[in-house]
């Protein structure tokens, strides 16, 4: 089951949140953080498959502190839209929303958090300075920027070979600043999670990706082997 609803950050600030719901048992509360084209059928549709998967899942709409249903396909003219709003998302108040989004989970038990792109910066920062169980986060467009952080709680990253944005001294440098977090390679592009984009979408390293995460989300949700 799936709905829109909406969440108030603690500065008061109004957002739309994509909420899709396990059916019993539940596994887990995953947070899910947008690429730069915002709340849009792709990320729907990974809240729509952790769902199928046993996990409570909440996307907040990060760009709606700048555009209400800022949402984009990725035509020309869609992704002029998107970068615009990307280049302007203050990490600081979108760690706000994402808070939260955990707190609106948090009654069912451990949150974790995935993200993609501008939303693995995000669920970057949101390890190291929410309180949150477990994140994965998929090519995080500004980590180069981001090296000084330190996570508080289990982290993998996913990072691509042919990355266009993240390029491979970074990935290097954040494994020699963070050799105990977990840093996966693949024979991909920027973008290799996203089903919806032809030209950088790699099923297999995808569902590698997907195998980790989930890996990473029930040990660490359920240590002792159980739900």
């Amino acid at each position: 089951m799936s709905t829109t609803l909406q969440l108030q950050a603690a500065d008061g600030h109004l957002f739309d949140a994509y909420r899709a719901d396990a059916a019993i048992p539940v596994k887990g509360e995953i947070v899910v953080l947008q690429e730069a084209f915002g709340v849009n059928v792709h990320i729907r549709a990974v809240c729509d498959d952790y769902a199928g998967r046993g996990y409570n899942a909440i996307a907040p709409a990060l760009y709606d502190r700048q555009r209400r249903n800022a949402a984009f396909g990725y035509d020309k003219a869609a992704m002029e839209q998107a970068r615009a709003l990307r280049s302007r998302l203050n990490y600081a108040e979108a760690l706000l929303d994402v808070d939260a989004a955990v707190a609106a989970l948090r009654p069912g038990g451990k949150v974790g958090v995935v993200g993609y792109c501008v939303g693995g910066s995000v669920a970057w920062l949101a390890a190291c300075r929410l309180r949150i169980d477990a994140a994965s986060c998929y090519y995080p467009s500004d980590i180069g920027q981001q090296l000084d952080e330190h996570p508080r709680c289990p982290v993998i990253m996913h990072f691509a070979e042919r990355d266009h944005i993240i390029d491979m001294p970074t990935v290097h440098r954040f494994s020699t600043e963070h050799p105990d977090v977990r840093a996966f390679l693949y024979p991909a592009d920027h973008g290799f999670n996203c089903w919806d984009r032809e030209r950088s979408y790699d099923a297999a390293s995808a569902q590698l990706a997907l195998q980790r995460t989930l890996a990473l989300f029930e040990r660490h949700f359920f240590p002792n082997g159980g739900a």
